[in-house]
């Protein structure tokens, strides 16, 4: 044990080392020590020394010393993979994210079979004869989203609050997909997506599914009109009596109506 807080104090220094918490035995003839460690950033640590004895041989040598946390020891939370760690809305201004090759959202432009045919993406073009990525109508690009990809974005944004199940759409007058500023997008997300583009709408900008719906549906207006050309209704039966300059009203005299009619 002298030896193994020797070895400590010489690399960390006595004031570092605290007492002896004990020993436990790692092979034969190793065993490790352990010393409370005495730095205050370090709480709940302890120094860990080995020793070992050689085979036939007499004196003890010191074989590793190392800081190792506690059972109550204050430690960083297990280190997670930056691919992981992203989240939307983190990506700023100057960051790349590039898309890993084997990314299962995507898929080469060139394959023209299954579920991932890019015939979904060219209307039915790709019985043309384009085999090169630059005769292709996606130009630039060597990868399309493939059917995992258009899956997870389907789900994504059907669940969000650009879909059906909001409040907003919910108070709706009609759906989307009958207003005059939605804008279907291409290809298969087509058939239950589009942009909206009315300026004065919440969603202006963004994609929305085609039963999502708003207050500034382009048909809404008609109802509108409708209600404000409704006639006023005016009370002819009544009045009322007003004091006038140089007349009061308790002051005055009222005959009966039905005294003319007499």
């Amino acid at each position: 044990m002298d030896l193994a807080r020797d070895a400590v104090v010489a690399v960390v220094g006595a004031d570092q080392v605290g007492g002896h918490l004990g020993v436990q035995a790692e092979g034969e003839r190793v065993v490790t020590h352990l010393f409370d460690c005495a730095d205050p950033a370090y709480l709940g640590w302890r120094w860990a020394v080995t020793v070992v004895r050689a085979p036939r041989a007499k004196a003890v040598t010191v074989s590793e010393t190392v800081l190792l946390p506690g059972p109550g020891a204050l430690l960083a939370p297990d280190w997670v993979p930056w691919q992981d760690r992203l989240r939307p809305g983190d990506l700023g201004v100057g960051d790349l994210l590039p898309a890993p090759p084997d990314d299962e959202r995507l898929v080469s432009l060139v394959v023209l079979e299954g579920d991932d045919a890019v015939t979904d993406w060219l209307g039915g073009h790709a019985d043309e004869g384009l085999a090169e990525p630059a005769g292709l109508l996606a130009s630039g690009r060597s990868r399309v989203l493939s059917a995992i990809g258009r899956e997870s974005a389907s789900e994504r944004w059907y669940a969000s609050e650009h879909g059906p199940r909001t409040p907003l759409a919910h108070a709706a007058p009609a759906h989307c997909v009958s207003c005059g500023f939605f804008v279907p997008l291409s290809g298969e997300l087509g058939r239950l997506f589009g942009a909206c583009a009315n300026a004065y709408a919440p969603d202006d900008g963004r994609v929305v599914s085609a039963d999502h719906g708003c207050g500034a549906h382009s048909e809404s207006m008609a109802d509108a009109v409708a209600a404000r050309t409704v006639a006023p209704v005016i009370d002819e039966f009544g009045y009322d009596l007003v004091d006038l300059p140089g007349v009061s009203v308790e002051e005055t005299v009222f005959e009966p109506l039905s005294r003319g009619a007499d």
